[in-house]
């Protein structure tokens, strides 16, 4: 039986020979170092090194994009090429085990002086990984079941001021939002247990009033608790949250590493909002990191049931085509039938307006997503609950085909957005 094996996709720039540079990289993550050394027989490196299963030239930079990077001994040929470069290890290497996965595929590769670029791409894993970690729980199915959304995207926003606000006044803003309609509300990443603001005091104050209007109406908005912090800290959180009656909670995924978002994965009865703030650090070099693409395979695996993607035309520099990619990618199966796809619900915020609604749906193509807006809708010329109804009225028409200027005719809350959020 052939054993199942881990793929890994590199950019890379680099002045070595391709193939050199390649066999560099495969080496290093698995059996060799720079000399063969006693015990590293044929067998071994038959059954345990890496694989170089494709090499493909893009062309040549002036210049290197990082610092550090040497040259072949010979001195090289002048040139300095990129390339994409796919490895393979067979999974008896590490076992399927995320933490030393990435320990793989990434590990010292971005220090290799043969390199002035590297960058991780994608990983495909073998359907082993499912059997240790759970992927999400709830996902896009279950998190609209909790939110009673359905056929349009979940429209969300996030508590601003980001810190400083106190339990009640946290919960003061909270009962604006639900009494404006909003789907979902979560937590700023900056705040979880602030002394101004402790984490049970501000769940229990939120909680009342989504309660309460609960039990008015009949619709219970989902809020995300940002629980981030050491892990027995977010597994007794969890449960505050769940006394409560919470329905959601949020942990910010680089702060609290793999194996932490495992545990309370696996403790976990709400959904798990996956904040990724810190992926810029990541992401932003075209050089170095990784993509999400890459990046959100880990996190699902680890069984975060939503994650940020930023928005079209969003305030960080994130290009749209980007964006859409990422988006598309938490929609898309990681596994083949008749395994579970560990499908995540993206979600688009950073300066979004009824202005970005059409474009979003024209490049998704689906209303599986949250979109999530602060100033969108609190600074509606009509207050948040016109807010709300202009954001839906607008995706209303992206779904319908129709043009939102048109649209707006019908709709005066959607006209007074377009105004206030123009150009």
């Amino acid at each position: 039986m052939t054993e199942q094996r881990i793929t890994a996709t590199y950019e890379i720039e680099t002045a070595f020979p391709l193939d050199q540079a390649a066999a560099t990289m495969a080496g290093e993550q698995s059996t060799g170092t720079f000399v063969r050394v006693p015990g590293e027989t044929d067998e071994l490196r038959e059954a345990h090194a890496a694989r170089v299963e494709a090499i493909e030239e893009f062309g040549d930079v002036a210049a290197p994009s990082l610092p550090g990077s040497g040259l072949p001994k010979d001195g090289g040929d002048g040139r300095r090429r990129r390339a994409r470069v796919v490895l393979s290890w067979p999974l008896s290497n590490m076992g399927p085990s995320l933490p030393n996965l990435l320990a793989t595929i990434a590990g010292n590769l971005s220090e290799l002086k043969a390199f002035s670029g590297l960058k991780l791409t994608d990983i495909v894993l073998p359907p082993a990984f499912l059997d240790r970690y759970q992927g999400p729980q709830f996902g896009v199915e279950g998190t609209r079941r909790l939110t009673g959304v359905y056929d349009r995207p979940i429209v969300g926003t996030i508590i601003k001021p980001s810190v400083g606000l106190s339990p009640d006044a946290t919960a003061e803003q909270v009962r604006v939002l639900v009494e404006a309609g909003v789907d979902f509300i979560k937590d700023d990443e900056l705040q979880a247990d602030g002394p101004h603001c402790p984490f049970d005091a501000r769940i229990a104050a939120v909680m009342r009033v989504i309660n309460d209007h609960a039990d008015r109406t009949g619709r219970k908005v989902m809020y995300a608790a940002n629980l981030t912090g050491d892990v027995d800290e977010m597994l007794a959180r969890h449960d505050h949250v769940v006394a409560n009656g919470g329905t959601c909670i949020m942990a910010s995924m680089n702060s609290i590493g793999l194996p932490a978002m495992k545990q309370l994965r696996a403790h976990s009865r709400l959904p798990i909002h996956g904040h990724r703030n810190g992926w810029g650090m990541l992401g932003r070099s075209p050089a170095l990191g990784m993509s999400f693409i890459a990046y959100q395979k880990l996190w699902r695996l680890a069984g975060i049931d939503h994650t940020h993607v930023n928005g079209i035309d969003n305030k960080f520099c994130e290009p749209n085509d980007s964006v859409i990619a990422s988006a598309r990618e938490c929609l898309t199966p990681m596994f083949d039938p008749p395994h579970q796809g560990c499908e995540i619900i993206p979600v688009f915020s950073s300066g979004q307006s009824v202005r970005q609604a059409a474009p979003t749906y024209a490049a998704l193509g689906s209303v599986d997503c949250m979109f999530a807006a602060g100033g969108g809708i609190m600074a509606h010329p009509g207050g948040p609950a016109a807010g709300v109804r202009a954001l839906r009225q607008a995706w209303d028409a992206a779904i319908a085909g129709a043009a939102v200027e048109e649209a707006a005719k019908d709709s005066p809350e959607l006209k007074a957005a377009l105004g206030a959020f123009g150009g």
